[in-house]
C-alpha cells in the first residue's frame, strides 16, 4: 500500500525548496508536483486544522511565509513535516500529498472562498486560542 489508498502512486523524490516555499514529489506514475508549503498548512490533515469531524475545519491565517523546518519518515507511508510556525501534527500520506499535488488550483479557489465567507485576510495572524472549561489551551484538545 503506497498511502492510506492502494492504487496511489509512490513518491520517487521528494525535495524542500527553502528559498521557493514548496515541495517537489514526483511519483512513480510520472506526476510531478510542486506544492507550496502554504497550502499544506492550510489544508494540513491534522486535527488543529481538520477539527474531530465535519464542519469543525479550523480556517488557518497568516500561513504565506511558513516554511518547512524538518521532515521526518512515518513509516513507508508519509511524511510529517515540521513548519516554522511550530506546527508538527499533520502526517502527510502519499495519497494526500498527490491530491494536494493534483488539486493545487481547486484548493486554492476554495481557500480564497472560506476567508471571503469568513471576512478574513490570508496574511491576518490566526487568533488566539480560546480557553475550554478544564484551562485547555486548544478548546481541550491535548496535544494541538
Amino acid at each position: 500500500m503506497a498511502g492510506l489508498k492502494p492504487d496511489t502512486p509512490l513518491p520517487q523524490s521528494l525535495t524542500a525548496h527553502g528559498a521557493s516555499r514548496v515541495l517537489e514529489v514526483v511519483f512513480s506514475d510520472g506526476a510531478a508536483f510542486r506544492i507550496p508549503f502554504e497550502l499544506m498548512r492550510v489544508y494540513s490533515p491534522s486535527a488543529e486544522v481538520q477539527g474531530h469531524g465535519p464542519g469543525q475545519e479550523v480556517l488557518q491565517t497568516g500561513k504565506r511565509d511558513v516554511t518547512i523546518t524538518a521532515i521526518e519518515a512515518v513509516g513507508h507511508y508519509a511524511i510529517r513535516p515540521t513548519f516554522s510556525d511550530g506546527h508538527d501534527t499533520g502526517i502527510f500520506s502519499w495519497d494526500w500529498l498527490y491530491e494536494l499535488g493534483h488539486r493545487q488550483e481547486a484548493l486554492w479557489a476554495q481557500y480564497a472562498e472560506r476567508l471571503a465567507l469568513a471576512g478574513a485576510d490570508r496574511d491576518a495572524p490566526m487568533p488566539a486560542a480560546r480557553r475550554g472549561g478544564g484551562g485547555a489551551s486548544h478548546g481541550g484538545c491535548g496535544g494541538h
